[in-house]
């Protein structure tokens, strides 16, 4: 399938973080970009601006006036499997046969033509990637990037190369394990981060999501390496050839060491391969050391020397609502974070816990997907114990339909901490302006983001007015 044959690829559903960069992937190329998404975001803004004509309501007839201008045969519809199935535009492009195809199968096109860099991994997978990306860059590789956030030091979740690939050009990319999308892709290189149980409503099993990771680890060329989270791999039972890696754990890398001073994380990274010292990391957190210590070890299997590895750690700056700091000062913390499973809270609050022992830590979190809610809510309510003051807002529902007694209140019954409270996302700056917080942490997947600029705006003008 050669997929600059088509003159005009429509997108259904163009504002998810994957469908977005493809299309800015073939709108730089000069193929005409056009596509549906549910609600106006900051990011369809962008692609907007980009030149990208985005709509927003089901409208088969402007549809219908769009693909009238093509022969049906320089048509391809790309589509997310979290657009509904009744949706009205996909009924119509279904009935009328255009080419339809899944933004994972176009992504295993696109990677075909590189030596792919695929990072797997129930969490982890986005900074890895976007840090093995920046190391990439840092290093004068010719490096293409299709990443699962907006990363800090490129404003975009789409980073280019040169624009004829040579056998020498990079791709990185994420490994979306949702729908077994991942095995598009038969990468040069495999990343597995993790393999937590998530996604049950389409795995029904842990097993069979443990199944599709075993096959995505043996789609690893031969040519190339495989790179998994020390004991993910006996998880896996994997019999392929595999580097370990781990924090404090005996593995083929191993990050030691590991040091706070000023907010900044120091280690080291020892392998066969050379000692990494002193490494200092751009972004907080345990959980992010040990992701970077998985990018580590792909930059050494590529013979990238340790001094650039250093400087592309150092000045890495994160992933927008990847424990992303919005307000920074000696009285005021708020950090926006995307965790969605209980491991990532885990994660992201530890990590504030761990930077603010002597603080006070709120957190605002939105549960995504009622079957995650229900699958995995006495880890929500684990990991939510954590905060000193935990404030949910309603179950963000994305693809699906309540399930009944499956509600945010039903998660804080089950959490033990006294100092809790369901809020809705109207009374949000309304609580923060009658309660003063300390580390504020805004957490989850859905329409939480919609809360973060006003947030922030809020809590700026308060320092501005208190001093």
């Amino acid at each position: 399938m050669n997929l600059f044959n088509y003159k005009l690829i429509y997108f259904l559903g163009i504002g998810g973080i994957g469908m977005s960069a493809l299309a800015r992937y073939f709108n730089h190329y000069g193929i005409k970009v056009a596509g549906y998404d549910k609600t106006p975001t900051a990011l369809t803004s962008e692609l907007q601006a980009e030149g990208i004509d985005i709509h927003f309501d089901e409208n088969v007839d402007y549809l219908n006036y769009l693909l009238a201008e093509y022969e049906k045969e320089n048509i391809l519809i790309v589509y997310t499997p979290a657009v509904p199935k009744d949706h009205a535009e996909f009924v119509f492009v279904q009935k009328e046969n255009y080419t339809l195809k899944k933004r994972a199968e176009v992504l295993g096109e696109i990677t075909k033509q590189f030596k792919t860099i695929a990072v797997a991994g129930t969490h982890g997978k986005t900074t890895t990637s976007s840090l093995v990306a920046h190391i990439l860059k840092t290093a004068g590789f010719d490096c293409y990037a299709f990443l699962g956030g907006i990363t800090k030091n490129y404003n975009t979740n789409l980073l280019l190369g040169n624009k004829q690939p040579t056998e020498n050009t990079f791709v990185v990319v994420e490994a979306d394990e949702y729908d077994r999308s991942f095995l598009t892709l038969h990468p040069y290189m495999g990343v597995i981060t993790s393999v937590d149980a998530d996604h049950l409503d389409i795995y029904g099993d842990v097993s069979y999501m443990h199944e599709s990771y075993t096959m995505f680890a043996n789609q690893v060329s031969d040519k190339g390496h495989l790179i998994v989270k020390k004991n993910v791999d006996n998880t896996l039972s994997l019999k392929v050839k595999r580097h370990t890696y781990a924090v404090n754990l005996e593995a083929d890398f191993c990050a030691k060491n590991v040091e706070i001073h000023d907010g900044d994380f120091y280690f080291d990274v020892a392998s066969s391969l050379s000692y990494l010292s002193n490494a200092v990391l751009g972004i907080p957190g345990l959980h992010n050391v040990e992701n970077a210590t998985a990018a580590v070890a792909v930059a050494q299997l590529l013979n990238i020397d340790n001094t650039v590895i250093k400087e592309a750690l150092q000045s890495f700056g994160g992933v927008k609502r990847r424990f992303d700091y919005r307000v920074k000062t000696k009285n005021v913390i708020y950090i926006d974070d995307y965790a969605h499973h209980p491991e990532e809270l885990k994660a992201a609050i530890g990590a504030a816990k761990a930077l603010y022992p002597a603080k006070k830590i709120t957190g605002i979190f939105q549960p995504h997907l009622f079957t995650r809610t229900r699958d995995f809510a006495d880890g929500f309510a684990d990991s939510l114990d954590m905060l000193d003051e935990c404030l949910l807002l309603d179950i963000y529902p994305a693809r699906e339909l309540p399930i009944e007694g499956i509600t945010s209140a039903m998660l804080l019954s089950k959490m033990k901490s006294t100092n809790k409270k369901v809020l809705q996302k109207n009374e949000v700056l309304n609580y923060l302006k009658e309660h003063n917080t300390e580390v504020l942490l805004t957490l989850g997947a859905g329409d939480i983001d919609m809360l973060v600029e006003p947030i922030e705006g809020f809590l700026k003008k308060k320092m501005e007015v208190s001093s």
